[in-house]
């Protein structure tokens, strides 16, 4: 150990760490410890039994160190996908953890809770009464029951109006079913803008990449313009307009780069995440469903009975209703029976039975209260209907949108797309043959960009178009 020892490590391992002597002059205990690196530490040559609990402890530092930097055979590091690269991996994750949508459920978790006590009646009252506490005066005051002169224990329950309890509990109900139809109207409108959302990331991503692709090939049109401009065969013009158009489509990339990170933001903010929180890339679009399954009379009458404001709707103009019903009873009393033992020193002597019951004289209040009821039904019933007219008119207005959206895609696919393919290639083989302007050849590159663009748009069209008929339904197609 005095010229430098190796501590060998479990399984036979020598450190990289030398320990050696140092010069001439030092204290003996003193060591420096050369490492692998080439770097040297001074430190403190102990005695036997210290180093070897220093090389215990260091041991197993080095074991932590291993298992923490390499990990531990059989231990899996879980780390949970990006969302984003489909709609449905949004919606999944917006389903359980939007807060907005958890709220009305919990909203509709609370209406169901109101149901039973709606219906269920007023508790008991007790009353006791001390009568005679000082027996004629022939005794000091007292609160005990058997030495007074008598005590009267009064038990009373109040009871409704035959029917008032029931209306009551229905009301209740269909407050439920109103909770449960805005809470499925808030997640047709969650995803049916998280669906936008996503189709405005597949825009904007196909976009950039066309763009880029694009701006690829104005650097190779540029090159030709410089070979034909170094041979004469062309004005310098041509180069600068390469280069001017290049210089277009990176500003377009900073927009589009923008935009991305704009509509980025608003799905995070949809998902309850951080509004900078990565995104996978968007994949792919959902198919569109076929012309035979969006017949405007069948997704009417979809519509009618399961939208969720319908639905809402429906249940409040039924409570409305109900509350009608409970009102024109409000004519009638409520009652409340009662029983009264006496007790006299200590026992139950006397038994007394009652029946109370409040006389409805104030029939001017009563009667605004029933015209307040039928005002709030014939609200109910507006409201349904202009809600009934509003969903309609969507549902045509988007049909005929996806409609149009489709046809325009198909029509650029299989139509104006190869044509714009085919007036470029014209343009190209022309231009290095010195039979048009380079003029010529960038409105035909433009022309095929914008046939491309027009494409991606339609699609993205068709796909918010799509979502906003999904949300009209309440359900998929």
């Amino acid at each position: 150990m005095a010229d430098g020892t190796r501590f060998p490590l479990p399984g036979g391992s020598m450190p990289s760490c030398l320990l050696a002597p140092l010069s001439k002059g030092t204290h003996p205990n003193h060591r420096f410890r050369f490492c692998g690196n080439g770097l040297a530490a001074a430190s403190i040559f102990l005695p036997l039994s210290c180093r070897r609990k220093q090389m215990q402890h260091a041991l197993r530092a080095c074991a932590v160190a291993i298992v923490m930097a390499f990990g531990a055979p059989g231990i899996a590091v879980s780390s949970e996908p990006v969302p984003g690269s489909s709609v449905e991996s949004l919606l999944e994750f917006a389903r359980t953890n939007n807060p907005e949508y958890a709220a009305m459920r919990h909203e509709a978790d609370a209406a169901s809770e109101r149901i039973l006590p709606a219906g269920a009646l007023p508790d008991p009252r007790l009353r006791v009464e001390l009568q005679d506490i000082t027996m004629g005066g022939q005794q000091s005051p007292t609160l005990s029951p058997n030495k007074v002169g008598s005590t009267k224990y009064t038990l009373m329950q109040e009871l409704p109006w035959f029917g008032k309890r029931d209306l009551k509990r229905e009301i209740a109900a269909l407050e439920l079913e109103g909770a449960k139809g805005r809470a499925a109207g808030t997640w047709s409108e969650l995803s049916a803008r998280i669906k936008s959302g996503y189709a405005q990331s597949y825009y904007l991503y196909q976009n950039e990449r066309l763009t880029n692709e694009i701006l690829d090939l104005m650097t190779r049109l540029e090159k030709i313009a410089q070979v034909r401009y170094a041979g004469g065969l062309t004005a310098q013009q041509d180069v600068i307009r390469a280069q001017v158009e290049q210089t277009n489509l990176r500003n377009e990339l900073i927009a589009l780069e923008n935009e991305q990170r704009m509509n980025r933001s608003l799905l995070n903010m949809l998902l309850a995440r951080p509004a900078t929180a990565p995104l996978a890339e968007p994949e792919q679009l959902r198919p569109l469903p076929a012309p035979v399954r969006l017949d405007p009379a069948a997704l009417a009458d979809r519509v009618r009975g399961r939208n969720p404001q319908l639905f809402a709707e429906d249940a409040r103009l039924r409570a409305a209703e109900k509350n009608r019903e409970l009102t024109y009873k409000n004519r009638y009393p409520d009652f409340a029976v009662g029983v009264a033992p006496m007790q006299f020193g200590n026992s139950i002597k006397e038994w007394e039975l009652m029946v109370e019951l409040n006389i409805p004289l104030q029939q001017s209040t009563r009667r605004s209260q029933e015209r307040e009821a039928e005002a709030m039904l014939s609200a109910a019933h507006s409201r349904k209907e202009a809600v009934a007219n509003q969903v309609l008119a969507e549902l045509t207005e988007n049909l005929s949108g996806l409609d149009a959206a489709r046809r325009t895609e198909m029509t650029i696919a299989n139509s104006l797309l190869p044509q714009a393919e085919l007036t470029f290639k014209s343009a190209l083989a022309s231009y290095e043959n010195g039979k048009v302007d380079f003029a010529t050849l960038l409105d035909a590159q433009r022309q095929i960009r914008q046939a491309k663009q027009n494409q991606i748009k339609a699609q993205a069209e068709g796909q918010a178009r799509l979502a906003e008929i999904e949300r009209l339904l309440g359900e998929e197609l």
